[in-house]
């Protein structure tokens, strides 16, 4: 049922403990733990000097507690009446509940420190993961292996690295009263640590046995969940529902849906019956060792080796040490499985690092009268074929440019450079002749407004989905906001919402509102305006809205109020929008084949050309089919 599905990137790490040996866990645990302390003691070093003093204080009372169990089973098994017996033991049954009392404080306060220090650590973790990968390069987000490192960073690492906390906390606490149980027995008798490896390794061995299985149980289930996953996903579905509806699809779903559940409730049946029968054998394993124990304890106390009152003193030890044992193996197999997925999460936070962009003292202008590209080259990682393949070009201030050509020519790979999130592999990119390598990357995006023909939406209210282009979603300068959106068509978007500026773009808010496409896309039109950058572009910004909204957003932006200081550039697939550029550059396997105004391309009789008179004949009835025909002869 799962062979045929791939490896989630968030699943790599399930069920790594049960094919671990005890070797490899033991090995890593001393690391795993270090790792978590120092995680710790950067969050809070009080809280976690405090966990770390009552743990030890809280083992020193548990092996107290147990000494004085045994002073209490002497009285009692001393000689004379009965309540001189009890009463003479009445001081040491004090000590006891003290002992008890002051480990149970302990643990308390373990617990407390524990609950102080554990949602920083997640907190700090969580905060420096989200700004690495905010920051990041561009091309390392569109990077596929990296995009499935960082999910499974923030699917799993961050939700383990609180879990670890307490399940090394549990793993110390087992591990110290294992030590305390040995030391009790060797104050009792040195020929009683030999009973205790023997009593506690049948136990361990079933305790590894079990927590193996477990995971490998968990490793099954998991994949055959991602399976029935599939369908559930497709039943509840939004973008789904109305295709599913309208094919009556929905029975041959459930049916399939139903199938696999099926299947998973016979394979949960034999992985519990499995867990159980492995259970009886581990206890069963574990009763002959305890058996063995207490027949070797027993001969001690017939051949005189040992007190009535020691012998009941080693049992009880040997018991707590039992429980030690079984809950440091469960614990350990946890720890090592999951400190893989922090592992993970740190090694990302790393890798992201190294792909921040370029911090450098001398910043961006906030006015420039030219870019120019010099002989730039640019080539995605993994391609051969270079997007952009020797691309020079100027553009001043108060000009409207347009750059087209068909799909995948470098139109949009050169509007990227043009703002910064790429950087030239060759060639240089220069504001007013300094090239931008030499300034500061994020200090390049604040001076450039980018409006692309999917734009995000932010799940804020309409304002903040405006004011977001500067950076803020609390503070806006009206004036501005209105002109942008009055620019853009925004205005009447906005004038149709329940309460204006202040509703929720998004429905998994209560009264939030769903946009259509060329809502949007004016919403999308508006934030780049309201930016006032000097480096505006407009990537198909009107693709999806309704010809009077396009047309007015050309006019506001190409035709209307055309700022001197700014330099707009326009992609666009419809050739009729970019009549009224100042300059259009044609794209082609990532070089300029052409450049000029409208009137001076259509004299040219080049590609634009061709392209222009192809789109402007589909207006006239009866001419599409010839035009077509044309650039082919």
């Amino acid at each position: 049922m799962t062979d045929e599905m791939e490896e989630a990137y968030w699943s790599v790490h399930d069920g790594a403990a049960a094919n671990a040996t005890v070797r490899q866990v033991l090995a890593r645990l001393p690391r795993i733990t270090a790792l978590v302390g120092r995680l710790a003691w950067q969050a809070d070093r009080a809280a976690t000097l405090t966990v770390l003093l009552c743990q030890l204080a809280s083992a020193v009372m548990s092996a107290g507690g147990l000494l004085a169990s045994v002073s209490v089973l002497q009285h009692l098994f001393a000689q004379g009446p009965t309540p001189d017996r009890v009463r003479s033991a009445v001081p040491q049954i004090l000590l006891v509940v003290g002992l008890l009392a002051a480990r149970a404080l302990l643990e308390a306060a373990v617990a407390a420190a524990q609950a102080r220090v554990t949602p920083k650590i997640r907190t700090a973790l969580e905060c420096e993961f989200f700004r690495l990968t905010a920051h990041v390069r561009l091309e390392a987000v569109e990077d596929a292996e990296w995009h499935d490192e960082v999910h499974r960073a923030n699917d799993r690492g961050l939700f383990y690295a609180r879990q670890i906390v307490g399940q090394v906390v549990s793993l110390a606490s087992a591990a110290l009263g294992l030590i305390g149980t040995a030391s009790v027995l060797s104050v009792l008798h040195p020929a009683l640590l030999p009973l205790l490896l023997l009593s506690v390794v049948p136990v361990g061995a079933a305790a590894v046995r079990s927590a193996r299985a477990r995971f490998h149980s968990f490793k099954r289930w998991n994949a055959l969940q991602r399976r029935v996953r599939v369908f559930s996903w497709l039943l509840l579905d939004v973008d789904a529902a109305a295709e599913l509806r309208s094919d009556t699809a929905q029975d041959a779903l459930l049916d399939e849906h139903r199938r696999l559940t099926t299947k998973i409730a016979a394979e949960d049946t034999r992985l519990g019956v499995h867990s159980a029968l492995l259970n009886l054998v581990g206890r069963t394993v574990g009763g002959l060792g305890t058996g063995i124990t207490y027949t070797a304890l027993g001969a001690m106390l017939i051949a005189g080796w040992l007190p009535l009152a020691a012998g009941a003193g080693a049992v009880l030890a040997i018991q707590a040490g039992q429980a030690s044992l079984t809950r440091l193996v469960e614990v350990a197999h946890l720890v090592y499985e999951h400190a893989l997925w922090v592992d993970d999460l740190l090694t990302v936070q790393e890798r992201c690092r190294g792909l921040l962009p370029r911090t450098a003292t001398l910043q961006a202008p906030p006015q420039v009268k030219t870019i120019t590209l010099k002989d730039v080259h640019f080539t995605y990682p993994g391609k051969e074929t270079p997007a952009l393949n020797g691309i020079s070009l100027t553009l001043a201030a108060g000009e409207t440019i347009a750059f087209v050509g068909l799909n995948g020519s470098g139109k949009s790979t050169c509007a990227k450079l043009l703002a910064g999130l790429y950087e030239a592999q060759r060639g240089s990119v220069r504001w007013d002749g300094v090239d931008v390598r030499t300034m500061d990357t994020q200090s390049v995006h604040r001076q450039v407004a980018c409006v692309l023909q999917d734009p995000a939406r932010f799940p804020f209210s309409a304002l903040s989905n405006i004011t977001v282009s500067t950076g803020s979603l609390t503070e806006a300068d009206p004036r501005r906001a209105m002109d942008a959106a009055r620019a853009s068509g925004a205005d009447t978007v906005v004038a149709g919402l329940p309460r204006q500026w202040e509703t929720l773009l998004s429905k998994r808010f209560k009264g939030g509102q769903e946009l259509s496409g060329g809502q949007w896309a004016k919403i999308a039109v508006g934030r780049g305006l309201y930016k006032k950058a000097p480096l505006l572009l407009l990537d198909e910004p009107t693709a999806s809205m309704d010809p009077p909204s396009e047309h007015a957003v050309y006019e506001a932006v190409l035709r209307g109020r055309l700022r001197e200081d700014q330099i707009t550039v326009l992609i666009s697939h419809r050739l009729a929008s970019v009549v009224d550029c100042h300059k259009i550059f044609v794209f082609d396997n990532g070089r300029i084949v052409e450049s000029g105004s409208h009137d001076e391309l259509m004299a040219l009789g080049g590609d634009y050309a061709a392209m222009f008179t192809l789109q402007a004949s589909g207006y006239r009835p009866g001419t599409a089919a010839t035009a077509a025909e044309e650039p082919a002869r």
